[in-house]
């Protein structure tokens, strides 16, 4: 479906570059383009009004046409007459070549935020021979915690085969600031790095589209050693599903067995499960996510709910609520429910 915002912006911008003399109008397209690299679609709407205006360019538009590469014209004409139009799924991972923005340039992979979290029952079995957390009378039940996370493309259709190669980094802390007596730790950080090779695909499945089939491993550690120590690898295969506001993405893994001398955590799929689901409606600024996963096979399972709401160009209200087994790695055999509230970054 067009964006008729978009379509009506790219309109004006048309009819503006007819009147404006000389410089000016050779300038238009590339202020449309800077304007259609912005992802809020206020930000967006409001730049192309700034063009139709012959308003002086914002830093921040600037900012993102010298960031952002610009996408081939001959790859816009392209899906201009395929009628292919592009979409959240196809911009987050590149799919259409309108979307093309080549290899080596960070994009944001996952959310990143920062929120103040209340956990209603802290692990505190794993601690229990730290003498700091002890002394201090166990764990908080308030922390500060944030997820930082990239991605950067390594390989654009390699040998002319219809799939992207990607690196992805995700990190999650959680920090016991207001814990003094145990001298406020970093009580757990979890570490993921990963590779993916990801497939274009634009198949109509009943109105849902299925936008690309992503081959995966990942390895995810919390850094420390001796009992503390957690980590596991897997292999997984996600699918990327989007109809109009709504994505959905379906992921199923298959862990990397370990020796059972270097195992720190053998059960951790009877917690954590096989997969997980992720679903998402996104209008006018506002983000409502859905994390689900379940091990049917023991009963034991996660969900998490968010919302994401604007506040400012490039940051949203965040609103977390968790509950299930797997919070973090440390965690992964605790049943907990924690709240949190916060900002989160967009781009």
């Amino acid at each position: 479906m067009v964006n008729l915002k978009k379509y009506l912006g790219a309109v004006a911008g048309v009819l503006v570059a007819g009147y404006l003399p000389g410089q000016a109008a050779a300038q238009v397209p590339t202020r449309l383009e800077a304007c259609a690299a912005l992802p809020d679609d206020r930000e967006r709407l409001a730049c192309y009004d700034r063009l139709a205006r012959g308003a002086p360019v914002p830093e921040q538009e600037q900012a993102a046409q010298a960031l952002s590469p610009e996408p081939d014209q001959a790859a816009l004409d392209q899906a201009a007459a395929e009628g292919t139009e592009t979409s959240f799924l196809s911009r987050y991972w590149e799919l259409q070549p309108a979307d093309k923005r080549g290899i080596f340039h960070f994009r944001p992979h996952r959310d990143n935020y920062l929120i103040a979290t209340y956990n209603d029952s802290p692990n505190v079995e794993p601690y229990r021979p730290f003498r700091a957390l002890a002394d201090g009378g166990g764990l908080s039940n308030a922390e500060l915690a944030f997820q930082i996370g990239f991605k950067l493309k390594l390989a654009e259709n390699p040998a002319n085969l219809p799939v992207d190669l990607w690196f992805g980094y995700t990190q999650r802390s959680f920090w016991q600031a207001d814990n003094r007596e145990a001298s406020s730790p970093f009580r757990e950080t979890n570490y993921q790095p990963e590779v993916m090779a990801v497939v274009p695909l634009n198949l109509d499945l009943l109105g849902v589209k299925l936008r690309f089939v992503n081959l995966g491993f990942v390895h995810e550690s919390n850094g420390q050693g001796s009992g503390l120590s957690r980590s596991w690898n897997r292999s997984y295969i996600q699918a990327g599903f989007e109809r109009g506001e709504y994505t959905l993405l379906a992921r199923a893994w298959k862990r990397v067995n370990e020796s059972a001398d270097e195992d720190d955590n053998p059960d951790i799929e009877d917690y954590l499960g096989h997969g997980d689901l992720v679903g998402t409606w996104r209008r006018d600024g506002h983000e409502v996510s859905l994390l689900t996963r379940y091990n049917f096979g023991t009963d034991k399972g996660a969900l998490q709910v968010g919302w994401a709401f604007p506040l400012a160009p490039r940051l949203k209200g965040y609103v977390q609520y968790f509950t299930g087994y797997g919070h973090t790695l440390i965690d992964y055999n605790a049943y907990q429910r924690v709240f949190g509230l916060g900002v989160l970054v967009t781009y």
